[in-house]
């Protein structure tokens, strides 16, 4: 990535120029909590929604305790100020070899308060989430409402909009369900192929961030392992170890196929928003690639 000095402007402008790598950054989360909610939505969305505040504070607990996140969720285009039949929600779980959906309903502040532990009904999915949170930030919403309304176009069932994903110099951000594999920086002209790879199995890694289920570093580590073995699988490379092998300097290892890769986590200097709201940061993460080591089955 380089380095330029800017002035205000909007985040992934600044982003795209100065050439952010994006592995690494999506957003952590084991478990995802979707609900219905048409809008409007503040900053806060969560906070902000004027949803029940217990059972808010219920959900939020529950997030933090099973490393979950939690976003507020509506069809394409909608924009009625109140729904006229009973709200729905989605609760996956991303972890690897436990990857499921389970929808319901709730009609008022008692079934919202649980819905995290309510049985529902498993839905084969994907759901693709398109962050268009315009009130945190405007760069998803001036990006993410035209990516929406593309992948929408051909998989109106499976597309929602979202609010705050993460990460929002990568906008449009688009994650899919329920492995939480997020993308950043597509084109809604592109978008559609990456779906229709997902739903064979199989990966477009040009504009993966990461996996929400894993740790920044082995989002980092896959993404070169998988460029280096040239294995697009959902379930390839299997996590078997991170390790962090001095200050900085970690290893981490996959299998199927094998594969070591060795990665420098450092801060580079920037002057500039990482978010369109926020003040210029002073650094940003990166990870940097060290080695590729091969295993049995080449890398």
């Amino acid at each position: 990535m380089t380095a330029i000095p800017v002035e205000r402007g909007l985040c992934a402008d600044l982003a795209d120029a100065a050439g952010d790598p994006g592995e690494g950054t999506a957003p952590p989360a084991e478990h995802w909590l979707l609900i219905e909610h048409p809008g409007p939505w503040g900053r806060l969305a969560l906070k902000e929604s004027g949803l029940d505040p217990a059972a808010v504070a219920s959900l939020t607990t529950w997030a933090a305790r099973v490393n979950g996140r939690i976003a507020l969720v509506r069809k394409v285009g909608r924009r009625a100020p109140v729904l006229k039949r009973p709200s729905r929600w989605f609760r996956i779980d991303a972890r690897p070899g436990h990857e499921e959906i389970r929808a319901g309903e709730f009609a008022d502040a008692t079934e919202l308060s649980r819905v995290a532990s309510a049985q529902g009904h498993v839905v084969s999915g994907p759901l693709a989430l398109i962050c268009v949170h315009g009130r945190h930030d405007t760069c998803c919403a001036i990006r993410g409402r035209s990516l929406a309304a593309a992948v929408a176009e051909e998989f109106p069932e499976a597309t929602w909009e979202c609010s705050h994903v993460g990460g929002c110099r990568f906008a449009p951000a688009m994650v899919l369900l329920p492995h939480g594999f997020t993308f950043g920086g597509l084109r809604p002209d592109g978008a559609n192929s990456i779906v229709h790879r997902y739903l064979r199995g199989t990966l477009d890694t040009e504009f993966l961030r990461g996996r929400s289920s894993f740790e920044p570093i082995v989002q980092a580590a896959q993404h070169h392992a998988r460029a280096a073995t040239g294995a697009t699988g959902i379930d390839a490379l299997r996590l078997v170890e991170e390790v962090r092998e001095s200050g900085s300097d970690w290893r981490v290892e996959f299998a199927d196929p094998r594969c070591t890769v060795y990665l420098r986590e450092r801060y580079f200097p920037v002057d500039r928003p990482l978010t369109c709201a926020s003040e210029p940061a002073k650094r940003i993460r990166v990870f940097e690639l060290l080695e590729v080591v091969s295993g049995d089955s080449g890398c």
